[in-house]
């Protein structure tokens, strides 16, 4: 008698704990799967660009006199490589104010009094140049390159009523889809011709079989600034978001590992 009455209480422990950790894993897979969700638009508010900043971070750092050095036996580098060098343009574009560029990137957006910027122009203007050092020069499209160009933004704000008439166009149909807007801004990035520039690049060989540079999987990621600058431009104009969301990432990471390695350990069998 006494072992006929422990064995239902045998039979139904394991599946109330198999139950328990359904449960866990459930909770720990949805936690990490709304921390993932969270971090990402955390970081996305932030401004930032991290995988901007840590692949060209990551990259060795070479001379342009360097990859022209290579023989045709020597083998080329495997990865992406942060190339240094100056601007050598014969025909630069030349603004009303005399500058003298070879990218110039301009962005003019509108937005309500609820927010939400819409586009209304984007401008995309560049020109071929020699990325050079007192060595060498290699080609380099700066039309090739990822968005947007690592350098310090000249940004105007103002009300739409500044806005010149050759966006009354675009300005009633914003108004046509989504109602009155208040606020315009233009955000104009650009290259001149006396910047030093980072550039990273891949190192490939022409069909002469001389060396180049080609853009890397997304564009050349291509910064006026140094590279210490460059990671502070990257990291957006507030840390804290970042900071708060590259936190919940992580713990979305741990959360997600944690409910597999739990769903792992209860199939394989005991």
């Amino acid at each position: 008698m006494g072992d006929n009455s422990h064995e239902p209480r045998q039979r139904r422990l394991p599946q109330t704990y198999r139950v328990m950790i359904d449960l866990l894993v459930v909770w720990l897979a949805l936690g990490g799967l709304i921390l993932l969700g969270l971090g990402a638009a955390l970081v996305r508010r932030s401004g930032a660009r991290p995988t901007m900043g840590r692949r060209l971070a990551g990259a060795r750092e070479v001379r342009v006199g360097e990859l022209l050095d290579l023989s045709a036996s020597d083998p080329l580098p495997r990865r992406a490589v942060r190339v240094v060098g100056r601007i050598r343009c014969a025909e630069p574009i030349v603004t009303g104010q005399g500058d003298r560029l070879v990218a110039f990137h301009l962005d003019v957006e509108v937005a309500g009094a609820a927010g939400g910027w819409r586009g209304i122009e984007r401008m995309r203007e560049t020109r071929s140049f020699e990325l050079w050092d007192h060595d060498a020069s290699l080609l380099l499209d700066p039309a090739l390159a990822a968005e947007p160009l690592v350098v310090l933004p000249h940004v105007w704000t103002g009300s739409v009523d500044e806005l010149d008439d050759s966006y009354q166009g675009a300005l009633a149909r914003v108004v046509a889809e989504q109602g009155r807007v208040e606020r315009a801004r233009a955000t104009t990035r650009m290259l001149s011709v006396i910047d030093r520039l980072l550039v990273l690049a891949r190192v490939t060989r022409d069909a002469a079989g001389e060396v180049a540079l080609a853009p890397p999987r997304g564009g050349f990621i291509v910064s006026s600034l140094e590279l210490d600058d460059a990671m502070r431009l990257l990291g957006g104009p507030r840390p804290r978001l970042l900071l708060a969301g590259s936190g919940a990432l992580i713990a979305s990471i741990a959360l997600l590992a944690a409910a597999a390695i739990l769903l792992v350990l209860e199939l394989v069998p005991s």
